[in-house]
Order: structure tokens, then sequence, then C-alpha cells
């Protein structure tokens, strides 16, 4: 018998319920869940607030519906969870991580970006063009996210780029947090030498240009800049 969810927030607890059974392993990845009838006898509510719960978890990857079969788990993996653990995160662990990051992204792209590549990044960088009076904020960080996005997808890693997109968020707040008078903007020279470090076709210059990107930043918050979004 699962836990009968609390009659507040049904959809949510019933959800939680059967994460929870997910978790612990009794509903393995490839199984077949209950029915709708059965969920919703086990967790005390009704057929249409499993059906909620189940798109809830099917919207996170936990679940996959198929068709003439049943429900299925896809994944033991709640990255909503790991979303809400990071939000405790400072803003020096934030530039920390997306450091990692694009250190990498800049060592692959170097050894793998081709004419068309190049283009692409001076492009986006012409775009990005630099914050004024009149430009909204958020416009500004979408075109810069855009290009450092662009420097993950031509390292060509799938598997980069996916857990980039998978801290946008965090890495919109630390480029809007230099947008203010706390931290320093990285100006159109240290965005251009991260693209010339690419072009060298040298991983170790591509690296050190964007470490030297992200210097000014992460050094303001180890002096003593309030590190928290």
């Amino acid at each position: 018998m699962l836990a009968q969810a609390p009659r507040t927030s049904l959809a949510d607890s019933a959800a939680d319920s059967i994460r929870a059974e997910i978790s612990a392993g009794r509903w393995a990845v490839g199984s077949r869940i209950p029915i709708e009838p059965q969920l919703a006898q086990l967790l005390g509510v009704s057929r249409g607030t499993v059906r909620e719960a189940v798109k809830t978890l099917v919207s996170r990857g936990l679940l996959e519906v198929r068709q003439g079969s049943g429900t299925y788990v896809r994944s033991g993996f709640d990255p909503s969870a790991s979303l809400q653990k990071m939000r405790l995160a400072s803003l020096r662990d934030q530039f920390e991580v997306r450091r990692a990051l694009e250190v990498e992204a800049a060592r692959l792209a170097a050894v793998r970006h081709t004419a068309r590549d190049l283009r692409r990044l001076h492009t986006l960088l012409d775009k990005r063009g630099v914050p004024d009076a009149d430009d909204a904020g958020a416009s500004f960080v979408e075109r810069d996210l855009a290009f450092h996005l662009a420097i993950v997808d031509v390292s060509g890693n799938l598997a980069l780029a996916e857990t980039c997109r998978f801290v946008t968020g965090y890495i919109k707040e630390t480029i809007a947090s230099t947008m203010g008078t706390v931290l320093p903007e990285p100006d159109e020279a240290a965005h251009r030498a991260i693209v010339e470090g690419i072009a060298s076709r040298n991983p170790d210059v591509a690296a050190e240009a964007v470490r030297a990107f992200m210097a000014p930043m992460i050094n303001a918050l180890a002096l003593g800049t309030p590190a928290t979004p």
C-alpha cells in the first residue's frame, strides 16, 4: 500500500508518491507501473488526479506512456530535484561550474571546429553587441547566452551541450550578475579572445582564453562580493 496523498495539491502529492517508489527501486527502470485505476486506489485519489500526476512525471522524463501498452519507468533520476538543490549554490559556485564546462567546450571546439563554425561564432558575437541604456536586460542576456551555447555546440560533445542547457537558468544568472555594478562585465575583447583561441586550433590557448574571461568575476567574488544570486 502506497502512502496516500494528502488532500492538498493532490496531483503533486501523487506524483511525489510515485516518484518515491521509483527512487526506492520498487518500480525499476523499464518496468510497467500499475494501471490508472490501481494507482488511484493505492494513492487514495481520483483517476483524474493520477492522470495529472503521470503527466507531470512524463514531462520530467521519469515516466513514458506507450499507447496500448501502459506507462513505464523511463528513468530513476528526477532533474527537478537536482535543480532545487542547485538553487542553494552561491554565485561563485555557479561561475566555477560554468568555467569548468566552458573551458572543456573551448578545448574541444579548438580541435573540432570548421570554418562555418567560426563564422557563426563571429556572427553571434556581432549580434550580441554591448548593453546600453536602451537595451532590455533580458534581451542582452539571451544574445550573450546564444554566443556561449554556440561554443558548446561547436565542441561536438552532445553530453556537454545537454549539460549546459540543463543549467541554462544558472548561466543566465551569471550573465545577468555582470550587468550591474557589482561584478565586472567581460568586454568584447574578452569574448573575441575566446573565438581567436578556438580558431588557433590549440586547445590550451582556447582554454586559457576562457579562464582569463572568467577570472575577473570569480576573483571579485572570492574577495568578498556578495556571492548569492
